[in-house]
């Protein structure tokens, strides 16, 4: 079981189908964990591909595949009640979805006041109203059965702070993600940011850099958050880059994590 912690454990993991997203590398490792896992995304196409290279690692019956838009509640619902009734069960939701609409466009970037309506509303949806839409249909069945994990990608509060529309619409799921923590407290559901810690090669990227992280940096810690092992620890953020294999638990744990959200600035400005 060490080698395969998540054996017996359902996830549902959002934004799985880009063959080079976060989404697609934490269900490769969500399944080689052991656990079966349901991915969703829009494209349904690129959902396939996917799916297919992790069935070539976990075998057919490793994973669903279900088309659903997360801003829409009602996909929202209807995916995880379809996770539950395909899979027999749902006890990991991995929140990743999320768009960038910087790089659809070409460079310059467009300053704040040249982006369009669209661009924002579009943005805000994906990534601020998805996260919502998908822990809310989700979280009565973990509170119910009492064991459940909450993992929402963000990104750094530098990126938070300096780029538009993506970093204000992390920085709300990074708020929405405080609060649910708040709530689930004691109930055996735990909800937990894991970040990157840098800009990663996906679409989302500017491909020209050479700093670029791979997104597979995010499966050793996604695979642990997920687990028994992360049980003690709710309403923190992690920070893949420094996930350290090689040092103990709490040694890795005082690196790579903190509470979600900066709550100690909370009051930094108020005489």
């Amino acid at each position: 079981m060490q080698d395969r912690p998540l054996t017996g454990k359902i996830a549902l993991v959002t934004g799985a189908g880009s063959e080079v997203g976060l989404g697609r590398a934490m269900t490769l490792a969500l399944v080689r964990a052991g656990a079966r896992v349901a991915m969703m995304d829009v494209d349904e196409q690129a959902l396939q591909r996917s799916a297919a290279d992790v069935r070539k690692l976990g075998g057919p019956d490793s994973v669903v595949t279900v088309v659903g838009d997360v801003t829409r509640p009602e996909d929202a619902e209807r995916v995880v009640q379809r996770t539950i009734a395909e899979l027999g069960g749902l006890h990991i939701l991995v929140n990743n979805a999320g768009i960038n609409p910087r790089f659809e466009a070409a460079p310059p970037m467009p300053a704040f006041s040249q982006i369009t309506p669209d661009a924002w509303t579009r943005t805000l949806a994906v990534n601020v109203n998805g996260p919502f839409f998908m822990s809310r249909a989700v979280v009565g069945h973990l509170i119910g059965q009492g064991w459940g994990r909450i993992i929402g990608v963000t990104t750094s509060m530098d990126t938070m702070l300096r780029t538009m529309p993506y970093g204000p619409s992390k920085a709300a799921h990074e708020a929405i993600m405080a609060v649910i923590a708040r709530e689930v407290e004691g109930t055996g559901v735990t909800a937990n940011i894991l970040i990157p810690g840098g800009a990663v090669a996906t679409h989302m990227t500017d491909p020209t850099r050479t700093d670029l992280l791979q997104p597979e940096i995010m499966q050793a810690p996604v695979v642990w958050l997920a687990s028994e092992a992360s049980g003690g620890l709710n309403g923190r953020r992690f920070i893949a880059q420094f996930w350290d294999e090689a040092l103990s638990e709490p040694e890795r744990l005082e690196r790579v994590s903190a509470p979600i959200g900066w709550p100690q600035l909370g009051r930094a400005g108020i005489n």
